[in-house]
């Protein structure tokens, strides 16, 4: 097993701007931190180009994939590279494995208009996979899936469904072509309470922005606008709140 003490490893700099977009892109790889979702990682087959482990800490989890390229490193480059104050000390550089829509679209579906919390982003797509969706598409403006603070939010998640990046416009006209139903939320004249829509196997929900909402554009192709009726003096939900109570809703067809 190499082994690396440094801060200044080449190597070790190199996995450390994968934290950050522009490199993700790139490199075409992320880090991902944690025994939890590393194990996740291995027991999803995931493209795993190396795996880092600081001196001292045994793996919970066995891996036979020989392909991964085992490192271990000192407590000092742990903290470097751990984008929380306390380092769990396991860490994978994984490839970015480009995702398409599929042809078939049936299932559920949250296709997200420009959401910007990394945290509300980790929690939707978290309760997207707990409740059996099939996938979350990341429409123009929406937070990188591969965000640090996302990724711990979504403790794995991400290799249990389908997650896209994709124009929300191109992802409408399929589910159209395929006439499976799309559920904008805003209080327009026409939306009606979530109650009043009978759960249903196929369907996809758009959740907008935290502050601006769904776009005009994007509302205007909707099937039907549903709210979430408020019955305190709380003028509005989170969006993963708002998310979860829907996907829940609809869960149940």
């Amino acid at each position: 097993m190499k082994i690396i003490r440094s801060t200044q490893n080449d190597q070790i700099k190199q996995i450390h701007k994968l934290k950050q977009t522009k490199y993700q892109k790139k490199f075409g790889a992320y880090l991902l931190e944690g025994p939890h979702e590393v194990q996740e990682a291995i027991q999803a087959h995931a493209p795993i180009k190396h795996l880092l482990i600081t001196e001292g800490i045994q793996l919970s989890f066995a891996t036979e994939a020989t392909e991964i390229d085992m490192i271990q490193i000192e407590p000092s480059v742990s903290a470097y590279l751990s984008d929380t104050k306390a380092t769990q000390g396991i860490f994978a550089v994984i490839k970015i494995a480009e995702q398409t829509l599929p042809t078939d679209l049936a299932g559920g579906w949250i296709l997200l208009d420009a959401l910007q919390d990394p945290g509300n982003l980790g929690t939707i797509i978290r309760t997207a996979d707990a409740l059996g969706l099939k996938g979350v598409i990341l429409g123009e403006g929406t937070v990188s899936v591969y965000n640090p603070k996302v990724l711990r939010a979504l403790q794995g998640s991400q290799f249990h469904l389908q997650i896209v990046t994709q124009s929300l416009l191109t992802v409408l006209t399929a589910l159209k072509q395929q006439q499976i139903p799309v559920f904008g939320t805003a209080l327009t004249p026409n939306a009606v309470g979530i109650g009043q829509i009978p759960a249903t196997s196929n369907f996809a929900v758009v959740i907008g922005n935290e502050g601006n909402g769904v776009s005009d554009a994007i509302l205007a192709q909707t099937t039907q606008n549903i709210v979430i009726p408020i019955r305190g003096k709380a003028e509005s939900l989170n969006a993963a709140v708002a998310a979860a109570i829907i996907m829940y809703h609809f869960s149940q067809g």
